[in-house]
């Protein structure tokens, strides 16, 4: 045997036995201080509970680094997300639960990671004003929009979930909401005298939001919106539908710009 190869053996053999920064096993003990997830993890509770809501995060993160296949870890994933959320940071929070959902897709706490990933979008379009001064109906919606599809994931994937059975009551008040931002918008173009944008709208939300309590308020608009382009069977049409279901129907909207 060569003098070079032999070298190489010995430099080879040096490397993987006597590596200054030891086995992986002895690198994630460096990592974590020698402490274990479970130790790593009540820290990081501990800091939750004394509000040091930003160190329990990095704690949590620590346990991923450190121990990515412990129970700790998927906890600790789902806590990381959590956290963010209450420090209002719901983007990062999401991601986690895209993360999360995506390396666990059928695990029993990830119907929860759906559910809460719906309850966090929803949360982003919240406003302190939404009972006094406006209605998140005519905002940006693009939060209530990935809740209502976070939550219909949720149902479609674990029907038989706890948490399906609340966010189904959540949709009830979100597909309202998406009615109602539709129907604003079809409002707006009807007084622009835009009636074929309207009744765009308006199929829309009959399409998309059957159960809406919009919808005696949308065929009435419809219409309206038919006689104005003189599609007179169209506008009968919908007035009739409207007088079958509906009969006490008053109009809950206006048209004065």
């Amino acid at each position: 045997m060569n003098f070079r190869l032999i070298c190489a053996l010995i430099l080879t053999l040096l490397i993987s036995s006597c590596s200054p920064f030891g086995t992986e096993k002895n690198t994630k003990k460096v990592m974590a201080d020698g402490l274990s997830p479970k130790e790593l993890y009540s820290q990081a509770e501990d800091q939750v509970n004394a509000g040091a809501i930003d160190d329990a995060i990095e704690k949590f993160k620590l346990i991923l680094a450190s121990y990515p296949g412990s129970k700790y870890a998927i906890q600790a994933r789902l806590d990381i997300a959590f956290n963010y959320y209450k420090r209002k940071k719901y983007n990062l929070a999401i991601n986690e639960l895209d993360v999360f959902i995506k390396r666990y897709p059928s695990i029993a706490p990830t119907p929860y990671a759906y559910y809460l990933r719906g309850v966090i979008a929803e949360e982003k379009s919240a406003s302190i004003l939404d009972e006094i001064v406006t209605d998140i109906a005519q905002r940006d919606i693009e939060g209530i929009s990935q809740a209502y599809d976070y939550y219909n994931l949720l149902i479609e994937k674990f029907p038989d979930s706890k948490y399906s059975k609340d966010a189904s009551l959540r949709l009830a008040d979100l597909i309202n909401i998406l009615a109602r931002h539709e129907f604003y918008v079809s409002v707006y173009y009807t007084r622009k005298d835009s009636n074929i944008a309207a009744l765009n709208r308006l199929k829309f939300i009959i399409e998309n939001y059957p159960d809406s309590s919009l919808i005696p308020d949308t065929l009435h608009l419809m219409a309206y919106n038919y006689e104005k382009i003189n599609a007179l069977d169209f506008a009968e049409d919908a007035q009739n539908i409207l007088s079958l279901n509906f009969p006490n129907h008053i109009p809950n909207y206006s048209l004065k710009k």
